[in-house]
């Protein structure tokens, strides 16, 4: 099947509309224009600026998945490692959560225990206890 060549830009940004809408697409619909602008200026190659705008879709589907998972796991209020009072409990050494948001103990299949509100606990990744 062959396409005509002398295709407009606005009959070609309705194409691609349509056709993100199609294939369920919906971050390359929204940023089409800001990618190909984009590349442009970097005078990206034809797969680099296809690479840009497949990296474009995957990164919101990645995003969208955290915030589904998320909403999924109903924690009753939401705590983030960034948010750690320190100065709620000094015995607490900022390097040892900083180690935490590595995930490396994950990985090593370490046990880590974590048990209140942020800042009032101190936690034992050797062990698997924390204690107050």
């Amino acid at each position: 099947m062959t396409r005509n060549r002398g295709i407009t830009e606005p009959a070609a940004e309705a194409a691609i509309d349509t056709a993100c809408r199609v294939l369920r697409l919906p971050a390359i619909r929204d940023q089409f224009a800001d990618c190909a602008d984009r590349a442009e200026r970097e005078q990206l190659t034809y797969r680099g600026f296809l690479a840009e705008l497949f990296m474009v879709e995957c990164d919101e589907r990645d995003r969208r998945r955290a915030e589904r998972q998320l909403r999924a796991a109903a924690f009753p209020r939401p705590k983030w490692l960034k948010d750690f009072d320190y100065d709620a409990n000094p015995h607490i050494e900022p390097a040892i959560i900083n180690t935490l948001a590595t995930c490396e103990w994950v990985g090593k299949g370490a046990p880590l225990c974590l048990i209140g509100d942020s800042g009032t606990v101190r936690c034992s990744r050797d062990s698997g206890q924390a204690t107050r």
